[in-house]
């Protein structure tokens, strides 16, 4: 009797844990996401500070040439952002002229088929306007969320900077938390899990290199205005896996119809979005990223699904190499592998070689 009990029991108090966890993420998720990032890109300039400590700079110092190499290149982005945003502006009357244009047309099909007036779905409009008031919480509201953006910067970068000199500190920490026949192991442990969230990092970061370059050459090919501006933004939106660059796509066909580009550029677009993607999954993935993050593909959407109910859009961005660090520790830990085989992609891998396999034995037979 008592074993027939004991097994519900355990299985509610999974269940119960399992929402306490992710309550306890959602809650702490202002303390939580910025800390995550930081640990993310001090991961990726670990490498550089030990070079530099290695030709015999101080911890401190390199820490804060590391922060600023950071914040260079940010400016440099934003710059070539603002850059393109400048000659965007020049299409501006354009694109309103083709936005009231299609507005209007909007309106006579609601009138025709549903019998509201344009005069009444004007007046419904101004109805659901707050007028000076709602403007002026608005610009409150947008001031105040500037402001915390700019104070959650500040507080990454001084995360990247602790974490970087004091990493010493923290990894003495855990290992005394571990019995010392196990230290070796949890060493390891850290190791790869550390390579894993630098190589996915420095990974996406030539990735999105390589998809301003092709989205560039592949948006001027088919006509849309400014194409280096929706490049870049089709290209950086790849932060947030899957959903990003389907939503600059999404924008860029909007935007190359308010321009009046019509039906067939709108088909272009998604035609370069669709040999883009191809290329990116079959080629510029296994080449450039490689399979760090080992993950199915199942879980990789789901991971992303829940990442955003917790920590919205930063929980997206960390989603990916935050599973990807926890299969290594599932891997390395023998009651947890079945949960590590579970969200690796397992018997997938053993399928068949990959097209960059094929090409380069294809490369290699010719050689012969």
């Amino acid at each position: 009797m008592t074993y027939r009990v004991l097994g519900p029991l355990r299985a509610v108090l999974y269940l119960l844990l399992l929402m306490l966890l992710f309550g306890g993420l959602y809650f702490a998720g202002g303390v939580l996401v910025p800390l995550a990032l930081a640990a993310m890109l001090a991961m990726l300039f670990l490498p550089l500070s030990r070079w530099l400590e290695g030709k015999g700079m101080n911890r401190t110092v390199a820490a804060v040439c590391c922060i600023v190499i950071l914040l260079a290149a940010i400016s440099l982005f934003f710059f070539l952002l603002s850059w393109r945003i400048a000659n965007l502006q020049a299409d501006l009357d354009q694109v309103e002229a083709q936005a009231k244009s299609y507005l209007s047309q909007l309106q006579s099909f609601v009138n025709d088929r549903i019998g509201v007036s344009k005069k009444q779905q004007e007046e419904l409009l101004k109805q659901s306007q707050s007028g000076g008031a709602g403007a002026a919480s608005y610009l409150a509201q947008l001031a105040g969320s500037l402001l915390s953006s700019l104070t959650t910067a500040v507080l990454i970068l001084i995360y990247i900077f602790l974490l970087i000199n004091s990493r010493r500190h923290f990894k003495n920490f855990v290992l005394k938390l571990i019995k010392s026949e196990q230290r070796a192991e949890t060493l390891r442990i850290m190791e790869e899990t550390t390579g894993v969230a630098q190589r996915y990092v420095s990974g996406l970061a030539k990735m999105i290199g390589c998809l301003w370059v092709m989205y560039g050459i592949g948006f001027s090919i088919v006509g849309v205005h400014n194409a280096v501006f929706f490049a870049i933004l089709c290209g950086t939106l790849e932060i947030v896996p899957f959903v990003g660059n389907i939503t600059g796509t999404c924008i860029t066909i909007l935007m190359a119809l308010a321009q009046g580009g019509g039906a067939g550029m709108a088909v272009n677009v998604m035609i370069t979005y669709g040999i883009i993607q191809f290329t990116q999954s079959y080629i510029l993935q296994p080449l450039v990223v490689g399979k760090d993050v080992d993950l199915n593909a199942f879980f990789s959407i789901f991971v992303l699904v829940v990442g955003e109910v917790v920590w919205g859009i930063g929980g997206m961005v960390l989603a990916i190499p935050l599973l990807g660090m926890l299969k290594i520790v599932f891997d390395h830990v023998t009651p947890l592998k079945p949960y590590g085989y579970l969200i690796g992609s397992g018997d997938e891998k053993k399928s068949g070689p990959t097209l960059m396999e094929k090409i380069k034995a294809w490369f290699s037979l010719r050689r012969k």
